[in-house]
Protein backbone atom coordinates (compact mmCIF):
# COMPACT_ATOMS: atom_id res chain seq x y z
CA UNK A 1 0.00 0.00 0.00
CA UNK A 2 1.34 3.37 -0.88
CA UNK A 3 0.95 6.75 1.25
CA UNK A 4 1.04 10.17 -0.09
CA UNK A 5 0.70 13.29 2.22
CA UNK A 6 0.48 16.10 1.25
CA UNK A 7 1.88 18.75 3.77
CA UNK A 8 4.65 16.67 5.80
CA UNK A 9 4.69 18.67 8.95
CA UNK A 10 5.12 17.58 12.50
CA UNK A 11 2.18 15.10 12.60
CA UNK A 12 2.67 14.22 9.11
CA UNK A 13 6.42 13.06 9.79
CA UNK A 14 4.69 10.75 12.76
CA UNK A 15 1.95 9.43 10.48
CA UNK A 16 4.53 8.54 7.81
CA UNK A 17 6.81 6.40 10.38
CA UNK A 18 3.80 4.88 11.76
CA UNK A 19 2.47 3.41 8.81
CA UNK A 20 5.87 2.62 7.42
CA UNK A 21 6.44 0.57 10.33
CA UNK A 22 3.03 -1.21 8.99
CA UNK A 23 4.71 -1.98 5.99
CA UNK A 24 3.83 1.19 3.96
CA UNK A 25 5.58 2.79 1.38
CA UNK A 26 5.21 6.71 1.99
CA UNK A 27 5.91 9.63 0.46
CA UNK A 28 5.21 13.41 1.36
CA UNK A 29 5.81 16.96 -0.11
CA UNK A 30 7.83 19.45 1.69
CA UNK A 31 8.51 23.18 0.89
CA UNK A 32 11.47 22.95 2.74
CA UNK A 33 14.47 22.82 -0.34
CA UNK A 34 16.54 20.94 1.88
CA UNK A 35 14.66 18.10 2.30
CA UNK A 36 15.65 16.26 -0.81
CA UNK A 37 13.94 13.15 0.52
CA UNK A 38 10.68 14.42 -0.02
CA UNK A 39 8.63 15.85 -3.11
CA UNK A 40 8.93 19.77 -3.09
CA UNK A 41 6.02 21.64 -2.80
CA UNK A 42 5.71 23.92 -5.91
CA UNK A 43 7.81 22.54 -8.49
CA UNK A 44 7.97 18.89 -8.41
CA UNK A 45 5.60 16.65 -10.42
CA UNK A 46 2.76 15.86 -7.66
CA UNK A 47 0.79 14.72 -10.20
CA UNK A 48 2.78 11.25 -11.03
CA UNK A 49 2.62 10.99 -7.10
CA UNK A 50 -0.90 11.12 -6.82
CA UNK A 51 -0.59 8.39 -9.76
CA UNK A 52 1.01 6.64 -7.09
CA UNK A 53 -0.54 6.73 -4.35
CA UNK A 54 -3.55 4.49 -3.41
CA UNK A 55 -4.27 6.11 -0.34
CA UNK A 56 -4.01 10.00 0.28
CA UNK A 57 -3.79 12.49 3.71
CA UNK A 58 -4.17 16.24 3.15
CA UNK A 59 -2.82 18.22 6.22
CA UNK A 60 -1.53 21.49 4.82
CA UNK A 61 -2.72 24.31 6.48
CA UNK A 62 -4.92 26.35 4.88
CA UNK A 63 -5.23 29.84 4.12
CA UNK A 64 -8.40 32.72 2.63
CA UNK A 65 -8.47 30.54 -0.35
CA UNK A 66 -8.91 27.12 1.71
CA UNK A 67 -6.38 24.16 0.95
CA UNK A 68 -3.33 25.18 -0.65
CA UNK A 69 -3.08 22.26 -2.68
CA UNK A 70 -7.06 21.73 -3.66
CA UNK A 71 -6.62 23.65 -7.12
CA UNK A 72 -3.73 21.94 -8.61
CA UNK A 73 -4.79 18.28 -7.49
CA UNK A 74 -8.52 17.96 -7.92
CA UNK A 75 -8.21 16.74 -11.30
CA UNK A 76 -5.58 14.08 -10.85
CA UNK A 77 -7.12 13.41 -8.00
CA UNK A 78 -10.53 12.33 -9.47
CA UNK A 79 -8.78 10.56 -12.14
CA UNK A 80 -6.92 8.13 -10.21
CA UNK A 81 -9.91 7.60 -7.62
CA UNK A 82 -7.87 7.08 -4.38
CA UNK A 83 -9.26 4.07 -2.25
CA UNK A 84 -9.01 6.32 1.07
CA UNK A 85 -9.07 10.01 1.18
CA UNK A 86 -8.21 11.97 4.78
CA UNK A 87 -8.18 15.72 5.21
CA UNK A 88 -6.28 17.02 8.96
CA UNK A 89 -8.13 19.43 10.09
CA UNK A 90 -8.70 21.12 13.61
CA UNK A 91 -11.21 20.92 16.66
CA UNK A 92 -10.72 24.94 16.10
CA UNK A 93 -13.51 24.67 13.64
CA UNK A 94 -16.05 24.46 16.38
CA UNK A 95 -15.32 27.94 18.03
CA UNK A 96 -16.13 28.94 21.38
CA UNK A 97 -18.56 26.45 23.71
CA UNK A 98 -17.94 28.00 26.95
CA UNK A 99 -16.17 25.28 28.24
CA UNK A 100 -19.28 23.14 27.38
CA UNK A 101 -18.68 19.78 25.20
CA UNK A 102 -18.85 19.73 21.35
CA UNK A 103 -19.10 16.26 19.43
CA UNK A 104 -19.12 15.89 15.31
CA UNK A 105 -22.90 17.08 15.17
CA UNK A 106 -21.68 20.36 16.53
CA UNK A 107 -22.54 23.43 14.90
CA UNK A 108 -19.46 25.45 13.30
CA UNK A 109 -19.32 28.42 14.63
CA UNK A 110 -15.57 29.49 14.51
CA UNK A 111 -14.14 32.39 16.91
CA UNK A 112 -10.52 32.76 14.79
CA UNK A 113 -9.53 33.29 11.43
CA UNK A 114 -7.56 30.21 11.68
CA UNK A 115 -10.90 28.44 12.08
CA UNK A 116 -12.74 30.10 9.60
CA UNK A 117 -9.91 28.57 6.70
CA UNK A 118 -10.38 25.34 8.55
CA UNK A 119 -14.11 25.41 7.53
CA UNK A 120 -13.36 26.49 3.77
CA UNK A 121 -11.04 23.87 3.35
CA UNK A 122 -13.43 21.24 5.47
CA UNK A 123 -15.84 22.26 2.98
CA UNK A 124 -14.14 22.54 -0.39
CA UNK A 125 -12.99 18.81 0.24
CA UNK A 126 -17.22 18.11 1.10
CA UNK A 127 -17.77 19.18 -1.60
CA UNK A 128 -16.04 16.83 -3.61
CA UNK A 129 -16.60 13.72 -1.98
CA UNK A 130 -20.47 14.57 -2.29
CA UNK A 131 -20.19 15.43 -6.27
CA UNK A 132 -17.86 12.60 -6.81
CA UNK A 133 -18.49 10.03 -3.99
CA UNK A 134 -14.29 10.61 -3.18
CA UNK A 135 -13.53 8.27 0.22
CA UNK A 136 -13.03 11.34 2.30
CA UNK A 137 -12.71 11.00 5.91
CA UNK A 138 -12.27 14.52 8.29
CA UNK A 139 -10.08 14.20 11.26
CA UNK A 140 -10.64 16.95 13.77
CA UNK A 141 -7.16 17.37 16.01
CA UNK A 142 -7.11 19.13 19.07
CA UNK A 143 -4.02 21.15 20.40
CA UNK A 144 -0.98 18.58 19.48
CA UNK A 145 1.23 17.43 21.85
CA UNK A 146 4.79 14.82 21.39
CA UNK A 147 8.29 14.68 21.25
CA UNK A 148 9.76 17.69 20.69
CA UNK A 149 6.33 19.50 20.98
CA UNK A 150 5.74 19.97 24.67
CA UNK A 151 5.52 22.18 28.27
CA UNK A 152 9.06 21.10 29.47
CA UNK A 153 11.63 23.47 27.23
CA UNK A 154 9.27 26.37 28.59
CA UNK A 155 9.39 25.57 31.87
CA UNK A 156 12.88 24.90 32.32
CA UNK A 157 14.12 28.03 30.70
CA UNK A 158 11.63 29.99 33.55
CA UNK A 159 9.59 31.47 30.63
CA UNK A 160 6.41 29.05 31.47
CA UNK A 161 3.41 31.71 32.92
CA UNK A 162 0.36 29.79 34.33
CA UNK A 163 -2.22 31.92 31.86
CA UNK A 164 -5.68 31.70 34.18
CA UNK A 165 -8.56 32.35 32.58
CA UNK A 166 -12.21 31.64 34.20
CA UNK A 167 -13.98 29.03 32.39
CA UNK A 168 -10.61 27.99 30.47
CA UNK A 169 -10.89 24.50 28.93
CA UNK A 170 -8.76 22.60 25.94
CA UNK A 171 -8.67 19.45 24.56
CA UNK A 172 -5.29 18.05 23.19
CA UNK A 173 -3.85 14.59 22.20
CA UNK A 174 -0.49 13.00 21.43
CA UNK A 175 0.49 12.55 18.01
CA UNK A 176 1.09 9.17 18.42
CA UNK A 177 -2.61 8.64 19.07
CA UNK A 178 -3.18 10.79 15.87
CA UNK A 179 -0.76 8.17 13.69
CA UNK A 180 -2.81 5.08 15.39
CA UNK A 181 -6.73 6.92 14.83
CA UNK A 182 -6.00 7.79 10.91
CA UNK A 183 -4.24 3.77 10.52
CA UNK A 184 -7.57 2.36 12.00
CA UNK A 185 -9.38 4.28 9.71
CA UNK A 186 -7.81 3.21 6.38
CA UNK A 187 -8.65 -0.51 8.32
CA UNK A 188 -12.07 0.63 8.80
CA UNK A 189 -12.88 3.33 5.96
CA UNK A 190 -16.66 4.98 6.30
CA UNK A 191 -16.45 7.97 3.48
CA UNK A 192 -17.93 11.20 4.77
CA UNK A 193 -16.94 10.03 8.32
CA UNK A 194 -15.83 13.29 10.65
CA UNK A 195 -14.08 12.18 13.43
CA UNK A 196 -12.70 14.18 16.76
CA UNK A 197 -9.51 12.99 17.78
CA UNK A 198 -8.71 13.84 21.31
CA UNK A 199 -7.85 12.78 24.70
CA UNK A 200 -10.07 11.82 27.25
CA UNK A 201 -9.31 14.80 30.03
CA UNK A 202 -9.57 18.22 28.66
CA UNK A 203 -8.33 20.31 30.95
CA UNK A 204 -7.78 23.80 31.78
CA UNK A 205 -3.67 25.22 30.70
CA UNK A 206 -2.51 26.27 33.82
CA UNK A 207 -3.19 22.82 35.22
CA UNK A 208 -0.81 21.36 32.35
CA UNK A 209 2.05 24.10 33.01
CA UNK A 210 1.69 23.23 36.68
CA UNK A 211 1.90 19.53 36.34
CA UNK A 212 4.88 19.38 34.19
CA UNK A 213 6.92 21.79 36.58
CA UNK A 214 5.75 19.27 39.27
CA UNK A 215 7.24 16.28 37.22
CA UNK A 216 10.86 18.36 36.78
CA UNK A 217 10.72 19.33 39.98
CA UNK A 218 10.99 22.86 39.60
CA UNK A 219 8.61 25.69 41.24
CA UNK A 220 5.37 26.39 40.05
CA UNK A 221 5.51 28.83 36.96
CA UNK A 222 4.00 32.27 38.04
CA UNK A 223 0.23 32.70 37.64
CA UNK A 224 -1.03 35.85 35.49
CA UNK A 225 -4.57 37.24 35.13
CA UNK A 226 -5.61 36.62 31.06
CA UNK A 227 -7.03 40.31 31.21
CA UNK A 228 -3.78 42.09 32.60
CA UNK A 229 -1.20 39.40 30.56
CA UNK A 230 1.53 40.59 28.03
CA UNK A 231 0.14 38.38 25.37
CA UNK A 232 1.14 38.15 21.82
CA UNK A 233 -2.21 38.83 19.57
CA UNK A 234 -0.99 35.27 18.15
CA UNK A 235 -1.27 32.98 22.34
CA UNK A 236 -4.35 35.39 23.15
CA UNK A 237 -6.23 34.17 20.32
CA UNK A 238 -5.66 30.75 21.62
CA UNK A 239 -7.62 31.83 24.62
CA UNK A 240 -10.40 32.60 22.21
CA UNK A 241 -12.40 29.57 22.60
CA UNK A 242 -13.09 26.83 25.54
CA UNK A 243 -14.61 23.38 25.31
CA UNK A 244 -14.32 19.92 25.99
CA UNK A 245 -14.00 18.08 23.09
CA UNK A 246 -15.92 14.11 22.73
CA UNK A 247 -13.57 11.46 21.50
CA UNK A 248 -16.93 8.88 21.81
CA UNK A 249 -17.05 8.34 18.39
CA UNK A 250 -13.08 7.12 17.53
CA UNK A 251 -12.95 4.36 20.31
CA UNK A 252 -16.63 3.32 19.59
CA UNK A 253 -16.39 3.11 15.43
CA UNK A 254 -13.23 2.76 15.64
CA UNK A 255 -11.83 0.72 18.32
CA UNK A 256 -9.35 3.17 18.95
CA UNK A 257 -7.33 2.73 22.82
CA UNK A 258 -5.47 5.76 23.31
CA UNK A 259 -1.66 5.33 24.04
CA UNK A 260 -2.00 8.42 26.36
CA UNK A 261 -5.75 9.08 27.46
CA UNK A 262 -4.73 12.09 29.18
CA UNK A 263 -1.90 15.15 29.49
CA UNK A 264 -0.36 13.48 32.58
CA UNK A 265 -0.12 10.22 30.71
CA UNK A 266 1.28 11.98 27.69
CA UNK A 267 3.43 14.25 29.73
CA UNK A 268 5.54 11.10 32.30
CA UNK A 269 6.17 9.35 29.06
CA UNK A 270 7.65 12.83 27.11
CA UNK A 271 9.87 13.18 29.93
CA UNK A 272 10.96 9.42 30.15
CA UNK A 273 11.66 9.55 26.83
CA UNK A 274 14.00 12.96 27.50
CA UNK A 275 15.75 11.61 29.82
CA UNK A 276 16.48 8.00 27.85
CA UNK A 277 18.00 10.14 24.73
Amino acid sequence: MKLLILGLGYTGRVVAAHMRALGWEVRGTSRNPQDNTLLQWPGSNISAALGWASHIIASAAPDEAGDPFLAAIEADILKNAPAWLGYLSTTGVYGDHGGDWVDETTALTPATLRGHHRVAAENQWTALHKAHALPLHIFRLAGIYGPGRGPFAKVKSGAARRIIKKGQVFSRIHVEDIAQTIAASIQQPAPGRIYNVCDNDPAPPQDVIGYAAGLLGLPLPPALDFDTADLTPMARSFYAESKKVSNARIKQELGVRLRYPDYKTGLKALLAQEIAR
